[in-house]
């Protein structure tokens, strides 16, 4: 019969009896006899052995663990995989259109020294101020960090780093300055890293070669040329104590401008030799302070200029982030510049300003000058500035009658004219009544502009200028045909320059290589329009009168030349901007406070300062003028000709004085005979009209408009 038990619930079962325990193994003969029970007290001892050692097996995994995350978030916000380049600071070196160095902007730098390679005295001399133990440590100077804490806790002096050279590196070349423990502990696994990569002289090279030193200048070699004209290799031990000195505080402490400071630190710096053992106390003394030797070389480079500022931007675009020293060619040839700058100089101008801008036809630039002195004012004229054009916006009022039909030959009413409440009036006072649209462009005539502009409409010239690439806001009224709207130097004159091209807009450029690849925006527009045949040669035709028969003789030359004066308000601007020999040149003068210029026009300085320049920049030879040829039928003799200037005397009622040979006319009271003023002078009205052509007189300054009256000279 089954027992009770089987009949039970499952969980009220009894529970199976515990097998007997095995018996004990057999002893030894020797062995002690075992204890009731069979074991011992001994036997817990092992079982705390084993928790030892588990232990001690997870404390080695979790510092593992964390290695493995130190390293695994180093690598994710430090460059590791940049940490065996050598470092460069930003720069971008400028090139002219030749392939030459014209300015730099950021980092002065230099080819890498190699730290094997210099005297030892030179080594030393950073080692001692910066890092004693440099030899010896692992990247982190345990030492040197406790010596930098207990000098500040207790000194009230400056306090000190205890960063060795190593960790140095690691933050000038991977880290910010931030002061945070996160970066402190960036810049130490850096360290460990370099110094299990690099040797000790890789480390101290790549340090010496990258380290700030002032005066915009980084690395030990730019460092050696540009205070001393030598190379790291030739430094003396006075030299190189000086520079080991400027790396705690190079801005500060650079002896360009802080000699004695930088003299005061150098004498710490061979102190700190002396008492790490680098230098002997009698060697020490005897160092003389260093004297500098600053020479202007070919690597001395302004860092600034008006057209380094203008292009900059957009060579950085080019570049495309620029970490490290990158060369960018730009547009700007020499002999172009040159010439703008003596034109500038040889302008003589006192209070007032200058701007000038050379481009070829496809709107590349090749000279730019922003004003007198970059130095004193790098405000950019020709870029920054907005002032009213006067009458070279003409040229839009023009190609606006053009497209509506008109030719040169058409005719046009100068005469006076009211326009609502404006009533325009000639600079020159006089109307010629009916006259063409070559004659009335040729003088300049205010008041055929302003009938223009109200015959074709507003709007039409508006988009004249538009499509000649003028995109400053420009007023909705006939006033505009006189230039009342503001726009800049470069802009204008890139207008002037699709004439010349043939094609619109023309877009000023300073870098090399095809504007489309970069101007994202120019693609989306599409390609330049061409201009229409006719209306091109019509437009051609008449600025080439203005400078053969008009307000522009003045910038004449000997070749085919193009262009158009503009004067404003109260003299406050004079432009003249044209074309000749594959050169487009817009010249400005004017104050920067607005203010009236009198005598300023359009037709005088600024065209000479146009000519100046083109006569350079295409390295011209202006022929003189030509004889004057007698007529065959001449029968008129020398003697017929005094006497007819002595009837002519007589007749006059004229008192002649004959003054003896050799006496002085100017002792007699009497005026010197050539009484002319001298080329370039006030007041001088010289014809600079195509050889062949008899002289004439151009249109003097008598003009003094009021509001929105314009120009023209």
């Amino acid at each position: 019969m089954p027992a009770p038990d089987d009949y039970a619930p499952r969980w009220r079962r009894a529970a199976p009896p515990a097998p007997p325990p095995p018996p004990p193994p057999s002893q030894p003969a020797y062995a002690e006899p075992l204890p009731a029970g069979g074991y011992t007290t001994n036997l817990p001892v092992v079982l705390k052995k084993r928790n030892w050692l588990r232990w001690a097996s997870w404390i080695i995994a979790g510092f593992l663990v964390l290695f493995f995350v130190a390293v695994a978030w180093l690598a994710l916000t430090a460059p590791l995989s940049k940490s065996l380049q050598p470092p460069a600071p930003p720069s971008i070196t400028l090139l002219s259109a030749e392939g030459k160095p014209i300015a730099r902007r950021g980092a002065v730098i230099a080819a890498p020294v190699d730290a094997s390679k210099l005297p030892e005295h030179v080594r030393n001399a950073f080692v001692g101020i910066e890092d004693r133990r440099f030899y010896s440590h692992w990247g982190v100077d345990p030492r040197g960090i406790l010596r930098a804490f207990v000098h500040n806790m207790t000194s009230d002096g400056g306090s000190q780093g205890g960063s060795t050279i190593t960790q140095q590196l690691a933050k000038n070349a991977f880290l910010n300055s931030q002061r945070t423990f996160g970066r402190k502990a960036q810049e130490v696994l850096i360290a460990f890293w370099l110094e299990a990569w690099l040797s000790k002289d890789e480390i101290l090279s790549r340090y010496l070669s990258n380290v700030y030193f002032g005066d915009n200048v980084y690395g030990l070699r730019a460092a050696a040329r540009h205070y001393f004209s030598v190379e790291p290799e030739g430094l003396t031990l006075s030299q190189a104590t000086l520079l080991a000195g400027l790396v705690q505080a190079p801005s500060r402490l650079a002896p360009t401008g802080n000699l004695k400071g930088a003299r005061e630190r150098q004498k710490l710096v061979i102190a700190s030799m002396v008492d790490a053992g680098l230098l002997t106390k009698a060697r020490g003394q005897s160092v003389r302070p260093a004297v500098l030797h600053v020479t202007k070389s070919e690597d001395d480079l302004p860092n600034g200029t008006y057209f380094a500022d203008w292009v900059l931007p957009q060579a950085r675009d080019r570049a495309g982030g620029v970490g490290t020293e990158q060369t960018v060619q730009t547009t700007l040839e020499l002999t172009a510049q040159q010439a703008a700058e003596r034109a500038a100089r040889n302008a003589g101008l006192r209070k007032s300003q200058i701007a000038i801008v050379a481009m070829h036809p496809d709107g590349r630039v090749i000279a730019m000058v922003g004003g007198k002195n970059y130095g004193e004012s790098p405000f950019n004229r020709a870029t920054q500035a907005r002032r009213q054009p006067g009458s070279t916006f003409k040229l839009f009022v023009y190609l606006a009658a053009l497209r509506g039909g008109m030719e040169p030959d058409s005719i046009v009413d100068d005469s006076p004219v009211q326009i609502g409440d404006w009533k325009p009036e000639n600079s020159h006072g006089s109307y010629a009544g009916q006259i063409t649209l070559r004659q009335a462009f040729a003088k300049s005539s205010n008041v055929v502009a302003a009938r223009l502009t109200q015959k074709f409409g507003v709007r039409a010239v508006t988009q004249a200028a538009r499509d000649l690439g003028i995109s400053t806001p420009i007023g909705n009224d006939a006033s505009i045909a006189l230039g009342t709207s503001t726009v800049s130097l470069l802009e204008l004159t890139a207008a002037y320059a699709s004439v010349a091209n043939g094609t619109y807009p023309v877009r000023p450029q300073g870098l090399s290589g095809e504007e489309a690849e970069s101007d994202w925006l120019a693609r989306r527009l599409g390609g330049p329009t061409r201009y229409n045949g006719r209306q091109l040669d019509d437009l051609r035709s008449l600025l080439g009168t203005v400078v053969e028969d008009g307000t522009g003789r003045g910038a004449n030359l000997p070749i085919p030349t193009y262009g158009k004066t503009g004067t404003t308000q109260d003299n406050r601007d004079a432009l003249f901007i044209g074309y000749a020999g594959g050169i487009v040149c817009g010249v400005w003068l004017g104050n920067d406070d607005n203010s009236p210029n009198p005598g300023l026009s359009g037709s005088g300085l600024p065209a000479r300062v146009w000519r100046d320049f083109m006569t350079r920049a295409l390295d011209l030879r202006i022929p003189p003028p030509e004889p004057t040829v007698e007529p065959d039928a001449n029968d008129v003799t020398l003697d017929d000709v005094l006497n007819g200037v002595g009837e002519f005397i007589q007749g006059s009622g004229i008192e002649t004085q004959v003054v003896p040979p050799g006496v002085d006319p100017d002792e007699q009271g009497e005026a010197p005979i050539d009484a002319r003023p001298a080329e370039g002078q006030p007041g001088e009205a010289t014809d600079r009209r195509r050889p062949g052509r008899g002289p004439s007189t151009p249109p003097q300054d008598r003009f003094r408009p009021d509001d929105r009256r314009g120009e023209e000279r």
